[in-house]
């Protein structure tokens, strides 16, 4: 196991934290927990693990990263719902990459139990 901390941004190491729901079976217990791993696995380049955790009525076919993308941070700005309690959570947060910053609002549902990602908006600094 890796002593370096996970690229979420959480201090564990990656295959204590987001590398466990990459690798399976475990699955995040959490909306933030998800959006987390999944920043991750865009940091890892892992298309098969973002496509597995997209809602079925919103996934596409396919996911072409770029491999030229540089992320350097994830900051969550703020949660509602999410938790193991809710059926549906949001997660605002800012991705930082080399050239810029992502702030989204991401829409999270469960489905069959597992959190998946549904969807995004792109608020102003200020919502």
């Amino acid at each position: 196991m890796t002593t370096r901390h996970c690229p979420c941004g959480l201090p564990r190491p990656y295959d204590a934290c987001c590398g466990r729901f990459h690798a399976g079976p475990d699955t995040a217990p959490t909306a933030e927990a998800l959006m987390r791993s999944r920043y991750c696995a865009f940091v890892k380049g892992d298309a098969a693990y973002l496509l597995r955790t997209w809602h079925p009525r919103t996934r596409p076919e396919r996911l072409d990263l770029d491999p030229r993308t540089r992320w350097r941070g994830l900051e969550v700005l703020g949660t509602a719902d999410g938790s193991a309690f809710h059926t549906t959570g949001t997660v605002t947060f800012r991705a930082s990459y080399r050239g810029g910053s992502l702030l989204e609002r991401s829409r999270f549902e469960r489905v069959a139990g597992a959190w998946v990602y549904v969807d995004g908006d792109f608020p102003e600094d200020g919502e």
